[in-house]
C-alpha cells in the first residue's frame, strides 16, 4: 500500500519521499506493524487550525494531527503536518528544521503504532521512541 505526500497552501518540504517511506516502513516493522494507506498532508497553520476545529473541536494550532484508520497489524491514516508550526518549534528548541520535520513525520507513525503521549509518563515514552526512530533514519 502506498504512502502519499501532498501539500495544502505550502511548498513541498525538502524530503526524500522514497527514503522517508522506507524509513516509515522500518519503524512500523519494529513495532510489529505493516504500512497500509498513509497520507501525509503538509500544510500551513491556517489549514491545521481549520482541521483541528472541524474534526477535533480544538481551537488552537498544533504541529500534527493524526487520523487513525488502522486495522489489526496494518497501520493506515491521514497525517496533517503544519510546516509553519514545525519551523517555529525548531527555532524554539534550537534544532535544525529538517530534524524537527522528520521527528513530526515519525511522531504520526508512532501514534498509528499505538504509542500515546497524553497521559502522565507517556510523553517521555514517545520522545524515546522518536529518538530511536530518528537514529534509524540516520543509520540509513
Amino acid at each position: 500500500m502506498p504512502i502519499t505526500y501532498n501539500t495544502e497552501n505550502v511548498s513541498f518540504p525538502e524530503i526524500d519521499r522514497v527514503a522517508v517511506s522506507h524509513w516509515i516502513e522500518q519503524v512500523a516493522a519494529k513495532y510489529g506493524k505493516k504500512c497500509g494507506e498513509i497520507g501525509y498532508v503538509f500544510c500551513d497553520d491556517a489549514r491545521i487550525l481549520e482541521v483541528n476545529r472541524a474534526f477535533l473541536q480544538h481551537d488552537y494550532y498544533t504541529d500534527i494531527i493524526t487520523f487513525d484508520y488502522c486495522f489489526g497489524s496494518t497501520i493506515s491514516g491521514d497525517i496533517f503536518i503544519s510546516v509553519d508550526t514545525v519551523r517555529s518549534n525548531a527555532e524554539l528548541l534550537s534544532v535544525p528544521y529538517d530534524t524537527e520535520l522528520h521527528r513530526v513525520i515519525i511522531h504520526g507513525i508512532l501514534h498509528l503504532c499505538g504509542i500515546d503521549d497524553k497521559a502522565p509518563g507517556e510523553r517521555e515514552i514517545m520522545e524515546r521512541c522518536e529518538n530511536e526512530a530518528l537514529t534509524m533514519r540516520v543509520a540509513q
